[in-house]
């Protein structure tokens, strides 16, 4: 069953929280999304693990579901998997952003030669979080026509969100070491591990406490469905106690198998205190973006 209003206020109201800051949703144009509901309405039928989509719904009605959650800030996670798309999906990120005050401005690249013109015109546009997919574009972070936009972006202290783990299928530059060079290349980079590098964990948490400007999001981790493909190994659970400034809330909403709520009780079970839970769901993400101080709903 989808989650209810009641539980979720439970939840926020437990907790003192104003609201729920989801780094990682995805909005995209309905074409496109559909291609990405494909993916996964085929990802059971090749792997044996079904994938349901559980909020299959229109935009408007999805849209409407989170802020019934109460998350006071969502993201328009999207991405090109070729050239000459990222432009245009920016286009239309900002125009969704425009009618959705609670999205923060979304924005994308690729490997091309126009990237750091675009990506410029989208920071200039009031772009505050970048969407990197390197499974789905097949390309290395390292990129030389990406130099610009990594600069840009740097210089901005504008993150970027990053799929770079090479979970539920390894790519050709998934996993920890194209983003390290990356990295180590480019000071000041703020990068936010989608998935918390997933399945490589431990890598990515090395990442980050060498770099200070790495953040990690929860998108299905430590849910059951995550936990039977790729599980969170237990003697790393300190680590996330110790980086509790600098994890952020995802959830990979509308395309989960399970209930939204499922993802936050999967954080509450991991028994790492009211404390760190709020920062999580709420704070870290607040002061991230910059959002103004809200009353507890």
């Amino acid at each position: 069953m989808p989650a209810t209003t009641e539980t979720l206020r439970a939840f926020r109201e437990r907790l003192g929280l104003p609201g729920l800051v989801d780094v990682h949703t995805h909005f995209m144009p309905e074409r496109v999304l559909a291609k990405v509901w494909d993916y996964f309405d085929g990802f059971g039928p090749l792997t044996g693990v079904p994938w349901p989509i559980t909020y299959r719904h229109e935009e408007e009605q999805r849209v409407a579901l989170l802020r019934e959650f109460g998350v006071r800030a969502f993201t328009s996670m999207l991405y090109p998997h070729k050239p000459a798309m990222a432009a245009w999906l920016n286009s239309w990120a900002a125009d969704f952003a425009a009618r959705t005050p609670d999205c923060l401005h979304t924005a994308t690249f690729f490997p091309e030669e126009d990237a750091a013109a675009y990506v410029r015109r989208a920071v200039e546009g009031g772009a505050r979080v970048l969407k990197a997919h390197l499974q789905v574009g097949g390309y290395d972070p390292n990129d030389e026509r990406l130099d610009a936009v990594w600069g840009l972006l740097a210089e901005a202290g504008i993150p970027t969100v990053i799929h770079c783990g090479s979970g539920p299928v390894a790519g050709k530059y998934t996993g920890p070491g194209p983003v390290g060079r990356l990295l180590e290349r480019t000071p000041g980079l703020r990068l936010i591990i989608a998935h918390m590098g997933m399945p490589e964990y431990a890598d990515f948490l090395d990442l980050a406490d060498r770099h200070p400007g790495v953040l990690l999001d929860t998108t299905m981790v430590f849910t059951d469905f995550s936990e039977r493909l790729s599980g969170f190994p237990p003697a790393d659970l300190g680590r996330l106690a110790d980086l509790g400034d600098r994890i952020l809330l995802g959830t990979d909403f509308p395309n989960i198998p399970y209930p939204y709520e499922h993802q936050l009780r999967a954080l509450e079970r991991l028994g790492l205190g009211d404390d760190w839970l709020r920062a999580v769901c709420h704070d870290n993400g607040a002061r991230l973006f910059g959002l103004e101080p809200a009353p507890v709903s």
